[in-house]
Parts: structure tokens; sequence; C-alpha cells
């Protein structure tokens, strides 16, 4: 008697395959650049993976948008490195930039303080919310 193969069988025997294929094509973002306004990291399971970036590429009164990990690191004062939620609170949009001594969001013109992440000019109401990071010698980190 032939054997049929069942639904659960077909399914088994794709994830099987498909799974080293993910595997091998699978990797970290191996971009060695950085733009002033938005850079990328590496995979999320790497030990370099929380590393946001070298406390020099966060210019004092100014700042840096991590747009893939939806996170901006200021520092208002000299080694006085904040974070905050790189989304907008007035529509979600992710902001663009830090210049001029705020954070500016493209979409709608809102713009936040460096220190705090208040809002400076709507037309955002709320504040960005702050984000946890840590300095480690010269890297800003995510914990």
């Amino acid at each position: 008697m032939p054997h049929s193969a069942t639904r659960r069988t077909i399914l088994l025997t794709t994830a099987a395959t498909a799974l080293p294929l993910t595997v091998a094509c699978g990797g970290g973002d191996d971009d060695g650049g950085g733009s002033s306004t938005a850079d990328s990291s590496p995979a999320s399971g790497s030990p370099a993976s929380r590393e946001l970036a070298r406390t020099g590429d966060i210019p004092v009164g100014g700042g840096k948008v991590f747009k893939e990990r939806k996170v901006v690191v200021t520092q208002p004062a000299k080694d006085d490195f904040k974070a905050f939620s790189a989304v907008c609170t007035h529509q979600g949009c992710v902001v663009a930039d830090v210049s001029g001594g705020t954070i500016n969001c493209a979409c709608h013109g809102s713009k936040f303080a460096l220190a705090d992440g208040a809002v400076t000019q709507g037309p955002a109401t709320e504040p960005l919310p702050a984000e946890k990071i840590t300095v480690e010698g010269d890297s800003v980190r995510l914990p």
C-alpha cells in the first residue's frame, strides 16, 4: 500500500529544509559607515549589538538618531548622555535628526529638548519618552 504524505509530514519536512536556509542567509548589518542623523547596528544576537555608538560620535549640544533601533541619543552637556524614543509623540513618525539644539521631527515640525525630550515646538504635546542607556568607557550601550 503506497504511503501518502500527511499535512503534518509535509509541514515538518518543509520546516526542517527551510531552517538551514534561514540560518545561512541571516546575518547582521555589516555597514561600517554611519551618518550624522541615523545609524545601523549589528544583529541583535551579538555582544556588540547593544552598542549604539562611541561617545565621540555624539556631539556635545547635539545627538544622533538610530532609526532602526528607534532611539535618539543626545549629549546636552559634556559627558551627559541622554536617550529617548525616536518615535514622535504627535503621530508616530521617527524623528529625522538632531540639529539646531533640538531633536527634530520632519513630518509635522515638532521639536524636542536635548536634555529631557520636552516639547519645544508643536504640534506634539507630549515629550519623547526616556530610554535607558549606559556609558561604559567610550561606548554608549542599550542595557
